[in-house]
């Protein structure tokens, strides 16, 4: 079934100033650039994350970025045109081989093993991640580690500001983390994806992991919008932490769909 347009972030090639280089189709993991006539065009609207990482590579400055109606960023699409192009046995759901999906829970990890920087120091601690990728922008929304599970939704800054991030907020094998940031990127996308997240794989809770600046009640917002749309009953955890990584607060708001 095909999906409704919605307004969202996507390359405009200006073909007057395209000089035909090929740098961005290099750029472009997804596929959704081609060189046709000698100028590059976008050849689908469901090829383009609106991430722009073409935009960077264009000597001439022929790429910009504009909202506009498009068809949702089909991930599936973009990993089925990859395979079929490249014979490769399994897709990569968004394009670049650093964000294949990996579910890392139930792994035996190498414990104790001291850093390079810290040598006859503290050996370092064990990763609790559970999963592979965490920027939610780049989270495919049919990834199987989705199903179920128990999330949380951290503001990119509260890794750097909490001391134990893995041990406070993620337990071993069980807890997905994603991140993002309201202040720098799309929260009304962020908003729809995590929607989508949560009522097609039953999110039964999530912890919102935020800091005490202003821009980061953003995150509270969206995540706590599209909770109240999933459709089924969630909890939601609000933890918030100083820039000084303490814990100031932490209230759980529980959402109960009528029946």
């Amino acid at each position: 079934m095909m999906r409704e347009k919605e307004t969202r972030r996507i390359i405009t090639i200006n073909e007057e100033l395209c000089d035909g280089c090929g740098l961005c189709v290099k750029a472009c993991h997804e596929g959704a650039i081609q060189l046709i006539d000698g100028k590059a065009r976008l050849v689908s609207d469901i090829y383009c994350d609106g991430l722009g990482d073409c935009i960077g590579e264009c000597p001439q400055g022929a790429i910009t970025m504009e909202s506009r109606e498009a068809l949702p960023f089909d991930a599936q699409a973009v990993a089925a045109r990859q395979k079929a192009s490249s014979g490769a046995s399994g897709p990569l759901p968004c394009g670049c081989p650093g964000t294949a999906t990996q579910d890392l829970r139930g792994r035996t990890h190498e414990k104790n093993l001291p850093s390079p920087c810290t040598q006859g120091t503290e050996p370092s601690r064990e990763s609790r991640l559970g999963n592979w990728p965490v920027q939610l922008s780049l989270v495919p929304e049919e990834a199987p580690y989705l199903s179920q599970a128990a999330l949380v939704m951290a503001a990119d800054c509260t890794a750097f500001a909490h001391p134990d991030f893995h041990g406070a907020f993620l337990k071993a094998g069980e807890d997905i983390c994603l991140i993002g940031c309201p202040k720098l990127d799309d929260a009304a996308r962020y908003e729809e994806k995590l929607f989508r997240i949560f009522s097609c794989h039953k999110t039964p809770h999530v912890r919102v992991v935020y800091m005490e600046v202003p821009c980061c009640g953003g995150l509270v917002r969206l995540v706590q919008n599209a909770a109240s749309r999933a459709g089924h009953d969630m909890d939601v955890v609000l933890t918030k932490i100083s820039v000084r990584g303490e814990l100031l607060e932490e209230k759980t708001f529980c959402y109960r769909q009528r029946g």
